[in-house]
């Protein structure tokens, strides 16, 4: 067995040893648990810093909290296992496609070439649209929506440059594991390989892939410049990240605790949308001068827009969510 895989093994079933609130029993403060990727200076991890804040302000009860960073507890696909199962991790921010494997529909509302700019992306997020999703999500992982973070603009990241569809066409590369990204990026004659995150950078160094696609923030924490100095403006997607708490964590708070929990989501959301919208385009000037990247634009991005919308629309057929794309085209 791995230390990987050895280490999951310890984490879950130490945890899965004692009941969620076994503290809780026996004393009045509840302990939440959180997981990210990142370390202090991501905006994600910010965001549950924020999030940590505003419901200790607002809960008379006593609440901790005990976040993991770096990526202690594994990657996403871990993440989102631990919070439908309830054990190891309660609260976090993920990626929506990250939690396909539960729930088939949720990638839709990170889907590339999805939001026209900052604007339609912010009008979505804060109207409710998305609201059949966050129910799927609920029924079928058991993992609640509590806020939308996210803002970053993701562009493609390689090790050698990518500056129109010659060089697009059978560019390998990794993407986000649900099948809708596969197939947009297919679409537009890339060869998409769905690699696990933490795996990327040896992939690129030992030649497994080219490239990958990712917003600054995480290019620049994770140092992916090394391997992928040079990035391509195709502007394909801006993040949208589920500040999410299990569900089973969630029924067993106290109903002040719930609300709390529900308003310090909604506020914490729209405080990590400003930051990490706000801090793209910074990060990614701090890498300029610091001489980690290069920075092209993509000589045929209308193209790409013509050559995805087809894939969108028979992806919204398949799950029946045609009327959910309009919905959000609309905004």
């Amino acid at each position: 067995m791995s230390f990987y895989k050895s280490f999951k093994c310890i984490a879950v079933c130490a945890v899965s040893a004692s009941a969620l609130f076994a503290s809780a029993a026996v004393a009045d403060t509840i302990t939440l648990r959180g997981a990210s990727m990142f370390d202090e200076n991501h905006a994600y991890t910010k965001t549950l810093r924020q999030f940590e804040e505003l419901v200790a302000e607002s809960y008379d009860g006593d609440v901790e909290f005990d976040l993991r960073l770096n990526g202690e507890l594994g990657d996403e696909s871990d993440f989102v296992t631990f919070l439908q199962q309830g054990v190891a991790i309660d609260y976090a921010v993920m990626a929506p496609s990250n939690m396909a494997v539960f729930s088939p529909s949720i990638p839709l509302m990170d889907m590339p070439f999805l939001f026209r700019d900052l604007d339609h992306w912010n009008a979505a997020l804060s109207s409710g649209v998305m609201a059949p999703l966050e129910d799927e999500l609920l029924e079928k992982a058991d993992i609640k929506i509590i806020g939308y973070t996210g803002g970053g603009v993701r562009n493609l990241a390689s090790a050698e440059p990518v500056k129109d569809m010659a060089d697009l066409t059978g560019h390998k590369m990794r993407v986000m594991g649900a099948p809708i990204q596969a197939q947009i990026f297919s679409a537009i004659q890339a060869a998409p390989s769905a690699i696990a995150y933490n795996e990327v950078y040896n992939a690129i160094q030992t030649g497994v892939i080219a490239g990958f696609e990712n917003e600054a923030a995480s290019i620049q924490n994770l140092k992916f410049y090394e391997v992928a100095p040079n990035i391509t403006l195709t502007r394909h997607a801006i993040t949208v990240r589920p500040i999410v708490m299990s569900g089973k964590t969630f029924r067993k708070l106290p109903e002040e605790l719930q609300a709390a929990v529900l308003q310090a989501g909604a506020e914490a959301g729209a405080f990590g949308r400003n930051l990490e919208s706000t801090e793209d385009g910074l990060k990614m000037q701090e890498m300029i001068d610091a001489g980690q990247i290069t920075v092209l634009e993509f000589s045929d991005r209308d193209k790409l827009l013509e050559m995805v919308i087809p894939v969108q629309d028979a992806y919204a057929t398949e799950l029946g969510a045609t009327d959910l794309l309009k919905a959000i085209r609309e905004q």
